[in-house]
């Protein structure tokens, strides 16, 4: 493993945007199944807190699209000078973005609401770039310098799309391209901080997008993060089970830990709306008798 990669998980753990539950306590997805990690890539910006304030300001002023763009610019671009990680990150970004792409070829860099935003005005900003700024209801303006514009007509320009996060690639089928493409435009790369390996790479391969990641959720992840001490054993063995075979590991869990469910049930409202949930789905197919206690209760 790169030493750059080291440093990414490194800024991962630190700012918790790679979450890892305790090897008794899986987490509870809103799915109304569990696990045992959450991703929250956009803490890279620093922290939590500092993500929850970017955040913030972006939905205070993404209703005005020419002039949310300048806006939150000016808030990363503030962020890049103070936070090290922040600056650590960018810095990693777009070093790995010149090894891996031809960066005369790109007319355009675009990002789309709300978190690739975190990374893709940045990444303009430094290759000094057009940025494309692509709204849910699919409206786009670009900026260049102290300017912004509506965005009618790329004229078959090509584009380099900046995300934080890839799962399922489920935005950029939805939205992101089909934004660039009603405008003539050509999304012809995909750069993302964090790959979750769900099958988004090869939905954009299959559309004539290259996509790149700087790296992936995969069980070597989790082997360094255990070799540098991020992790325990405990932990990490969960995890590689996990990785195997998420339904059978978590089935598992549940039939050795049988208080956990009944813990949820008697927890917070979202918990135990979660708990509820995956009684009623039975998603890791559960035995019956085993579940209709529960529900009893």
């Amino acid at each position: 493993m790169t030493e750059s990669k080291e440093k990414l998980i490194s800024w991962l753990f630190e700012t918790k945007a790679v979450r890892v539950c305790p090897e008794d306590k899986p987490f509870w997805y809103t799915s109304g199944t569990i696990g045992p990690y959450y991703i929250n890539t956009h803490f890279l910006y620093g922290s939590e807190e500092k993500a929850n304030d970017l955040l913030k300001l972006i939905d205070d002023v993404k209703h005005d699209h020419q002039g949310c763009p300048l806006k939150v610019r000016a808030a990363v671009r503030e962020n890049y000078e103070k936070d090290d990680i922040y600056k650590g990150l960018i810095d990693e970004m777009s070093l790995f973005i010149r090894n891996n792409i031809e960066m005369d070829q790109v007319d355009y860099i675009s990002g789309g609401e709300r978190r690739d935003w975190f990374f893709s005005l940045m990444m303009a900003d430094i290759f000094d770039k057009p940025h494309v700024t692509i709204y849910k209801d699919l409206s786009c303006t670009v900026s260049f310098g102290d300017r912004t514009e509506i965005m009618d007509n790329m004229h078959g320009k090509k584009v380099l799309h900046i995300a934080d996060l890839i799962t399922e690639a489920s935005s950029y089928e939805r939205a992101w391209i089909p934004a660039i493409e009603d405008r003539r435009g050509k999304m012809n790369w995909s750069v993302v901080v964090v790959d979750r390996m769900q099958g988004g790479g090869e939905l954009l391969a299959g559309k004539g997008v290259e996509s790149h990641a700087m790296i992936s959720i995969n069980i070597s992840l989790f082997e360094k993060a255990f070799a540098l001490g991020l992790i325990n054993k405990e932990q990490y063995e969960m995890i590689r089970e996990y990785m195997i075979n998420p339904k059978e590991a978590m089935k598992k869990f549940i039939n050795t830990h049988p208080e956990f469910l009944r813990n949820a049930l008697s927890s917070d409202s979202k918990t135990r709306e979660r708990a509820q949930l995956f009684i009623s789905k039975n998603p890791y197919d559960l035995d019956e008798k085993v579940l209709s206690m529960y529900r009893d209760e």
